[in-house]
């Protein structure tokens, strides 16, 4: 008797830590936007996915922070104006917030490093890099030791084969590294004061979403998130920098960090970089939570 009351009780007290584990996603669940019937140029329109569910999810083969390995690394690499640099500085606060990692800037590379056969000439007639061998050839050897991740930000265009137009960007889920290319968040390098915030906020973005890819999460199917796959500048621009709440429950269970705690830093960055629509999401998330 002493045993199965034992048993018993272990079975409770496991369940309310799953139930109060849950509780903060359950809350935050209701604010998240359904997604909407894709259009002939969207991501989903064209690529057939399969929804992540969350024990798929756990059962995955993934990167997590360790004792020894827990630091957000990003590698410039080109030649980069003061707002450019200004831009990487914001991104690199932002992804701590948003992660909840201490994350570094090391010190930018030249564009010397990428031999001639992995440049092309687009239609368009400006210069991109092939960004497998961004991933594979620079940045995997430049990957510091205690590096959970590491992702590299160009001012080249980038693209992934010979048939893709371009990428906005490109991560490994096993190496843990990861690269964006600014070009076309500006229209080419044409950075103005003008065009800071959106072209800052589209780098947030990506940047989030390719480091979320190394830490396991697929493309989100399940409502609007800064996860759902892209094609355009327009439907990067139409996705929330906000996670849905499942996409958060993954990466949580990954990072382990205080939820409401990560919303108050996102929603002081929102408000001192004029971010008003992500303000508002931050501000109706942590109204469930308070």
């Amino acid at each position: 008797m002493k045993f199965k009351f034992l048993y018993f009780s272990i079975l409770v007290f496991i369940l309310s830590c799953q139930n109060k584990e849950n509780t903060y996603f359950q809350s935050i669940a209701v604010n998240d936007v359904k997604l909407s019937r894709p259009h002939s140029s969207e991501w989903r329109y064209n690529h057939k996915e399969k929804f992540q569910t969350f024990d798929d999810f756990k059962k995955l083969k993934k990167i997590k922070p360790e004792a020894a390995k827990n630091i957000i690394y990003l590698q410039p690499i080109g030649e980069f104006n003061d707002l450019q640099e200004k831009q990487i500085k914001f991104t690199k606060e932002y992804l701590k917030i948003y992660f909840q990692l201490e994350t570094k800037i090391l010190p930018t590379i030249s564009n010397e490093i990428f031999p001639k056969n992995i440049r092309r000439i687009s239609k368009n007639g400006q210069e991109q890099i092939l960004a497998g061998y961004v991933l594979d050839s620079v940045l995997i050897k430049r990957k510091p030791k205690d590096a959970v991740v590491l992702m590299g930000i160009t001012e080249r265009d980038l693209f992934p084969k010979p048939e893709w137009n371009y990428v906005f960007g490109l991560a490994s889920y096993q190496k843990g590294v990861g690269v964006t290319s600014i070009y076309r968040f500006a229209d080419g390098n044409n950075l103005s004061e003008s065009k800071f915030n959106k072209s800052l906020e589209r780098l947030i973005k990506i940047s989030s979403h390719e480091i979320g890819h190394m830490f396991g999460i697929s493309h989100c199917l399940n409502a609007n998130c800064v996860m759902n796959g892209t094609n355009n500048l327009s439907e990067t621009d139409a996705h929330f920098a906000r996670a849905c709440s499942l996409c958060q429950y993954k990466l949580n269970s990954s990072l382990k960090y205080d939820d409401k705690k990560r919303l108050l830093e996102l929603k002081k960055f929102f408000e001192e970089n004029s971010f008003n629509a992500e303000l508002s999401r931050a501000e109706k998330d942590l109204n469930l939570v308070q």
